[in-house]
Order: structure tokens, then C-alpha cells, then sequence
């Protein structure tokens, strides 16, 4: 009987640690991403942030923000840590569920890193990330899924259901968009993005086929930033699975139509569904996820357009638009597609989403307000002109993309 028992936790653990490595490979997909979308001059710089604000989210996580989010620390010994200490489950199963969630933490900053590419200081934007790791994600992270502050006990008696949001649309994606909206906001345009009546200047994706692998890679490893969210093998969902596909595809249609054929909003508007379908994905039938995507899709086009050329928003990679406002959408349209009136599971209620939504988002932006906002008044938080316009690369690292063209030329 101990022997089936282990058995089963050691199926858990393999089971939670993959998660954790496709979310891991996200991470990639986010680098790429963003070397596909900026000038050849930023591509290093890109691949740096993402590797380093991994690590610092780890760190951060690891020594600080887990502790605030759950109430458990790693200040034990390893047996403990293993083998079902207090806090902790056997053969490590709670260790590879921090390994799972820290994966979900370090998306925060490489989703911020995007919006505010080509002009951002490399270290004050390593101390934003161990401020909104270590201290700001946690508390929202401890708000929804742990029960913290009492929050959700009172959504449930006020509204009947708790907020929901099963794989991250608020907590991950809305609260960094919205992070990452207040960054785009201090730290003001590209150099070169508008000229000096006010209209747009084009700067076209460096590598499309950069990009598109991005794309890909995010995809791929969305099914287990969604499907492995479960936690175990008993309770794992193939409706999960087939939700994050219908959304996928969803946005990749809508966004074809809206977007006019762009290649970049096409491989973007796969995220869009993925991104909104994150907090119902466990509840909604397919067919509501389908169209809960497709919004998700249309609604990137259109905010992305209007941020750059309306709002002189120069969020490079659309990062609000797509994980802020699609987020924010797959909050809400969780209340509306999981009710047993629409196919869904029921479970859920639409005033709880709605308040929820709204709460998380409003928590972000006002999050990167007082970071970047200080970050920016005490030590500043944009390259100079000169090292702009030379490029964050050389700036920065000091060598480029291409440091075999930098010695012969």
C-alpha cells in the first residue's frame, strides 16, 4: 500500500516538473518574441533581460516572495524539504510546485520587458523586477490562490462564488500588462517612434521568423501553463486542453481578419486567445472558449493600433493590449461563458469576476506606478539619447547581434 502510494506522488512530482519545464520554455518564447519584434541593435539586449529576470525572479521568489504569497519558507533542512516536513510533501512534490508556480512569477517581468524594449536601463529594470516578484506579485498571487487577507472569503459571501482564475489570466497576465502600461507611460516613446508633427513612424520587426518561433514556442508551452495548473494527475482536466486550443485558434482567426493578413498580429493574436482563456479554462465548454479567443484576438488588433497611433503609447511589443487588456477579458468573460446558461460548468459568478478583474488590474497599474515612478525619480530608468540611438546592445553589453560583422566592418 506505501509502495502505490509513492508511486502516485512520484506520478505527481513527474507530472508537476513537466509543467514547470514548458512553462520554463516559454521564457524562450518570450525572448524571441521580442528579438523578432525589435531592431537588430536590441536583439542581445532582449535575450539578456529574459535569461536575468529569471534568474532575479527566482531568486526572489524563492527567498521572499513565496513566503508572502503561501506562508512557507525554504529555511529548513533538505530532508525536511523532501520528505514531508512541515509545509512540505513527500519526494519533493512542493518543491516542483514552487519550481511550477516561480515559472508563472518570472512571466511577469517578461511580459513588462517587452512593452518597454530599445530604451529602458538594464539595471534599474533589474531592481523593478525584484520589487514586483519579491513584494507586489506575491500579494496578489496570496490573494487568489492562497485565500489571503480574507479577500475571497468575502467574494463568496458577497457574490455566492469566489473569484476564479484557474491558470493566470489576472494574476499573471492583466496584473503585468497593466504593470507594464505604467512602465511604457514613465518611460515615455522611442527616440524615433514619432516624428515632430506627431505621426507614427513605422519600425518594422527586425525577423519575422524570429518571431514566429516566439510565438510558437509560447503556444506550446501554454498547455502546461494551463493543463499542468492542476496539480496533479487526479485532477487533471482534458477540457483544459481543448479550451486552450479553441481560444488559441480563435484569436489566430479573428486577428488574421481585424489585422488584415499582418503576420504580426496573427502570430500575436494566438496569445490573445491563450492569454483570455487562462481563468476559465477549466470550466467553459469549447465552443465558449472559441469565442471568448476570438474576442481576445480582435481586441489586440484594435488597442494595439490605437496605443501607437492615438495614444502615442509606444508599447513596442503590445504588451498591454495583449496581456493587460485580453487578461482583463478573460477575467470577466469567465463569469459570462463558465455559467451552466452557456455550456460552462457553473461555479463561478460574473459580479465576482468582474470585481476581481477590475481589482487585480487596477492592483498592477498602480503597482508600476510606484515602482517605476520611484525607480525613475531616484535613479533613472532610460538610456541617454546617444546610447539609445547607438542601441542597447553596444550600450549595455557591448557587443551586438552580429560580433563577427562588428570586428570586420
Amino acid at each position: 500500500m506505501e509502495t502505490s502510494s509513492a508511486s502516485l506522488v512520484g506520478v505527481d512530482v513527474f507530472f508537476v516538473l513537466l509543467g514547470a519545464i514548458l512553462v520554463f520554455a516559454m521564457h524562450a518564447g518570450f525572448a524571441f518574441l521580442e528579438v523578432g519584434t525589435v531592431r537588430h541593435k536590441n536583439q542581445v539586449n532582449a535575450l539578456v533581460k529574459i535569461l536575468v529576470d529569471f534568474a532575479v525572479s527566482t531568486t526572489m521568489y524563492f527567498f521572499i516572495g513565496y513566503t508572502i504569497a503561501y506562508g512557507v519558507n525554504f529555511f529548513s533542512d533538505a530532508q525536511s524539504l523532501s520528505g514531508g516536513g512541515e509545509g512540505f510533501d513527500n519526494q519533493g512534490l512542493s518543491l516542483v510546485k514552487f519550481f511550477f508556480l516561480a515559472t508563472f512569477a518570472a512571466a511577469i517581468p517578461a511580459i513588462i520587458s517587452g512593452g518597454i524594449a530599445e530604451r529602458a536601463r538594464f539595471w534599474p529594470q533589474i531592481a523593478a523586477t525584484a520589487l514586483i516578484v519579491g513584494l507586489a506579485y506575491p500579494i496578489l498571487e496570496g490573494v487568489v490562490w492562497n485565500g489571503n487577507y480574507g479577500i475571497q472569503d468575502w467574494m463568496k459571501a458577497t457574490f455566492g462564488h469566489p473569484f476564479r482564475d484557474f491558470a493566470g489570466s489576472i494574476v499573471v497576465h492583466a496584473f503585468g500588462g497593466w504593470i507594464a502600461l505604467s512602465a511604457v507611460w514613465a518611460l515615455g516613446a522611442r527616440q524615433d517612434h514619432y516624428n515632430a508633427k506627431g505621426k507614427v513612424v513605422a519600425i518594422p520587426p527586425s525577423s519575422l521568423p524570429w518571431l514566429a518561433l516566439g510565438s510558437w514556442l509560447l503556444c506550446i508551452g501554454w498547455f502546461g501553463f494551463n493543463v499542468m495548473t492542476a496539480g496533479s494527475v487526479k485532477d487533471i482536466s482534458g477540457l483544459v486542453a481543448i479550451n486552450s486550443l479553441m481560444a488559441m485558434v480563435g484569436g489566430i482567426l479573428t486577428s488574421l481578419i481585424v489585422g488584415r493578413n499582418d503576420p504580426g498580429c496573427i502570430h500575436n493574436g494566438a496569445l490573445a486567445g491563450l492569454v483570455a482563456v487562462c481563468a476559465g479554462s477549466d470550466i467553459m465548454h469549447p465552443i465558449g472558449s472559441f469565442v471568448v479567443g476570438g474576442v481576445a484576438g480582435a481586441l489586440f488588433v484594435y488597442l494595439f493600433q490605437k496605443c501607437h497611433n492615438d495614444w502615442k503609447l509606444d508599447d513596442v511589443l503590445g504588451v498591454w493590449a495583449l496581456h493587460g487588456m485580453c487578461g482583463l477579458w478573460g477575467g470577466i468573460a469567465a463569469g459570462i461563458f463558465g455559467l451552466k446558461a452557456l455550456g460552462g460548468l457553473g461555479d463561478v459568478s460574473f459580479g465576482a469576476q468582474l470585481m476581481g478583474s477590475l481589482g487585480g488590474a487596477a492592483f498592477g497599474g498602480i503597482a508600476g506606478l510606484l515602482i517605476y515612478g520611484e525607480l525613475k525619480r531616484l535613479v533613472g530608468i532610460r538610456l541617454t539619447p546617444e546610447e539609445e540611438t547607438m542601441g542597447a546592445d553596444l550600450a549595455i553589453h557591448k557587443i551586438s547581434s552580429t560580433p563577427e560583422h562588428d570586428i570586420t566592418r
